[in-house]
C-alpha cells in the first residue's frame, strides 16, 4: 500500500462536496471516457456495510465481471466501509466504482480524521484478534491500494485487476 498525493478518477469524484445528514443513499451513475462510474453517499452506520456489498454486487453483475472480481470487491467494500463506521467519526461515507476494460477501481472516502495506532502492531498477539486486518485484506485482493489523508478526511482507493 502506498500513500498518494494525486487521487485517481475515482478519488477525484470523491472530492466533490459531501451532502450532510442524508438519510437515504445518493447514487449517481455517469459514463467516464472508456470507463463507467457509480458514486454513492451513504450514512456511516453499521447498516450501510451490507448495502455497500449489495451495491458492489450490482456493479459487478451489471458489467458481467467474474466471480473473483465480485468476491474481491465485496470484501474490499466491507472492510473499508467497516473502517469508516468504526474508526473515522464521519457522519457519512462516499463510495465510487469505476470499471474499464482492465480494472475495477473502488474508492471509499470519509470526513473523519486519520488516527495512527498508539503503539506498533504486535504480530503474534494480533494474529488471534477478531479484527485489525482490514487494510491487509484490501491489499491482498487488489493490485494497487492507496491511502490519501487530508484535513477533509481519508480516501482509500483499491484497484482490482479484471
Amino acid at each position: 500500500m502506498s500513500d498518494v498525493t494525486d487521487p485517481s478518477p475515482a478519488g477525484a469524484a470523491l472530492k466533490a462536496p459531501r451532502p450532510a445528514g442524508r438519510e437515504r443513499p445518493h447514487e449517481k451513475t455517469a459514463p467516464r471516457g472508456k470507463g463507467f462510474l457509480v458514486v454513492a453517499v451513504l450514512p456511516a452506520s453499521p447498516r450501510t456495510v451490507p448495502r455497500l456489498r449489495r451495491l458492489a454486487r450490482a456493479v459487478v453483475r451489471s458489467h458481467r465481471l467474474s466471480e473473483a472480481a465480485e468476491e474481491a470487491l465485496t470484501v474490499i467494500v466491507s472492510e473499508l466501509g467497516t473502517n469508516v463506521v468504526l474508526h473515522s467519526g464521519s457522519p457519512d461515507l462516499e463510495v465510487a466504482f469505476e470499471v474499464d476494460g482492465t480494472s475495477l477501481t473502488v474508492g471509499v472516502r470519509d470526513g473523519g480524521r486519520w488516527r495512527q495506532r498508539p503503539v506498533p502492531r504486535c504480530e503474534p498477539a494480533d494474529m488471534d484478534a477478531p479484527f485489525g486486518r482490514g487494510l491487509a485484506l484490501v491489499d491482498a485482493y487488489s493490485v494497487d491500494t492507496s491511502v490519501l489523508r487530508s484535513a477533509d478526511g481519508t480516501l482509500v482507493r483499491a484497484v482490482i485487476a479484471l
